[in-house]
């Protein structure tokens, strides 16, 4: 059985970047490990009277617990490392842990976000850098035939409905799933996340009130290491294919 591992930094990180997919592996079967890195202390809280940033870290979880629920995700693990920190965290103590879970789990598959964090987030970017450190870390212990490829998740469309404007990306997109029959499940894990409710409608307008329909067809994806050598990215001369992880 296929088992991919997702690696985020924040509760809600799933959803916008691999909600499809998520759902996807899930109705084909195979198995899913959600590592959120941070519990969002430092987020908004929407509409909840949250008194403390102890307590949005827990209403966040019990938020992601919902999602990961939606989505099928197979297990789900919290870190609870400091939000908004992880530039300060000591990335060879992060991607130990994350090496140890994937020696342990075994994944063919570890996704995470790309060096420009898609957004330019510094605890995005801090959790790309420990992952792909984890990865190799990882290659040292396992045998070959257990090597997981490393695949970055992009959101070219994140800034379509809103005034400002990402980061250029860092890496080409090589890929993208297609996700048609599951955008429903992907929109009802972002309301599952009601606390942001302000970052969704930035990105997917209408989707806290139901409509759906600005989800797109297709998540992206870039394979970047690939049995145990880094693979250069090249951007597709006749558009993007469509892949499974």
């Amino acid at each position: 059985m296929k088992r991919l591992m997702f690696v985020f930094p924040h509760p809600d990180d799933e959803s916008f970047a691999c909600g499809g997919t998520l759902a996807k592996c899930s109705e084909a079967g195979q198995e899913t490990c959600l590592i959120c890195v941070t519990s969002g202390c430092k987020g908004r809280s929407g509409p909840f009277a949250l008194d403390s940033r102890e307590a949005l870290a827990r209403h966040r979880e019990q938020e992601l617990a919902k999602a990961a629920n939606i989505l099928g995700i197979t297990r789900l693990e919290l870190y609870r490392y400091p939000d908004g920190g992880l530039a300060e965290v000591d990335p060879r103590e992060l991607a130990g842990r994350l090496a140890s879970a994937i020696v342990e789990w075994r994944p063919h598959v570890v996704v995470t976000f790309p060096p420009d964090g898609v957004t330019g987030h510094p605890d995005h970017i801090a959790v790309c850098r420990a992952t792909g450190m984890a990865v190799e870390q990882a290659e040292q212990v396992l045998p070959p035939d257990d090597w997981p490829d490393l695949y970055f998740v992009s959101i070219p469309h994140y800034y379509d409905h809103c005034p400002d404007k990402g980061p250029a990306p860092a890496v080409p997109i090589t890929g993208k799933v297609d996700i048609t029959r599951y955008r429903d499940r992907k929109g009802e894990a972002l309301r599952a996340h009601q606390s942001q409710v302000y970052s969704v409608n930035r990105a997917y307008p209408g989707v806290m009130e139901g409509d759906y329909g600005v989800i797109g067809c297709y998540e992206y994806y870039t394979l970047v290491r690939s049995g145990g050598r880094p693979v250069k990215p090249v951007a597709p001369e006749n558009g993007i294919p469509v892949m499974e992880l």
